[in-house]
């Protein structure tokens, strides 16, 4: 696999975006209190949604917008809430940016009302497994999912890979059966997400390469993980390096997409990552028979 393989990521409102070919950020903005590294920092709407256009203008093509902590512990809010935090940033962002704008929730109702207001795609963390009108919405509108998996509420199988198989294949059959195409899906292993250890997590970075199995782009989220911290020793906020050697590691192995706080360090990393895969691919094309 070089990596490059190109494919078209349709998603909401008539958009797409090419897949493969190079690296495509997108930027997490947490309209949260108590996320795991940036809780309350971009709290107003005002202030995500400058955040929101700086990651723009540092080299994001997507910016994700969640209403919710999803780390570990963290207390669940109302669905008004949510919808109270999440909207009018994304109502702002849709007359001030071309960048996609995707919605991290795994609530249906959340969910189309942030695509009415203007999102592009549907990120759930919990793989349409929680809330399957989330399939039945995409399928209405067109957007984009992002189907990630999860260990949460739920026994795994010890290897790691047939784990996420075992989970993301009933996922992808809740799609199909609401009428998803698959030129809507992109998938994420949900680095993090009930994978208790680094030791875990670092297994499922080394096999990235197997989830090509599934014949979908797919999407890197390790950014300030728990893991990297157990490896460098150092805290969320101070992990970006550590995240942006992760990104440019797992780009080699075939992913398309990288969910990511801080967008500019990951874009250098990336664009080396980027310009290697296309060195190698024009060496073998060069390459005598």
């Amino acid at each position: 696999m070089t990596g490059l393989e190109g494919s078209f990521w349709r998603v909401g409102h008539g958009r797409e975006i090419e897949l493969g070919r190079r690296s495509a950020i997108m930027a997490i903005v947490n309209v949260t209190p108590d996320s795991f590294s940036d809780g309350g920092r971009f709290e107003t709407v005002d202030a995500a949604v400058e955040h929101a256009l700086q990651a723009v203008s540092d080299g994001a093509a997507i910016v994700d917008i969640g209403g919710e902590s999803t780390r570990p512990g963290a207390a669940s809010v109302s669905p008004s809430e949510e919808q109270a935090r999440v909207l009018p940033v994304i109502e702002a962002l849709r007359g001030r940016t071309e960048a996609l704008i995707s919605i991290d929730t795994y609530r249906a109702e959340t969910a189309r009302l942030a695509v009415g207001a203007g999102a592009h795609i549907v990120n759930d963390v919990f793989g349409l497994q929680k809330d399957a009108g989330i399939a039945d919405l995409a399928a209405a509108t067109g957007a984009g999912l992002c189907i990630m998996h999860t260990g949460r509420d739920r026994a795994k199988l010890a290897d790691v890979i047939a784990d996420q198989a075992h989970f993301l294949e009933r996922s992808l059959a809740i799609a199909a059966a609401a009428g998803v195409n698959s030129d809507r899906i992109v998938l994420d292993p949900g680095f993090g997400f009930a994978k208790e250890t680094a030791e875990e997590n670092l297994e499922l970075m080394a096999r990235f390469s197997e989830l090509s199995r599934f014949g979908l782009p797919l999407l890197a989220g390790t950014s300030r993980k728990r893991f990297l911290g157990a490896v460098t020793g150092r805290e969320a906020p101070e992990r970006d390096a550590a995240t942006a050697a992760s990104s440019a590691l797992l780009r080699l192995q075939g992913a398309a997409v990288f969910r990511v706080h801080n967008v500019a360090i990951n874009r250098d990393a990336l664009a080396i990552a980027d310009a290697m895969l296309n060195a190698r691919q024009e060496f073998e094309r060069k390459r005598p028979t």
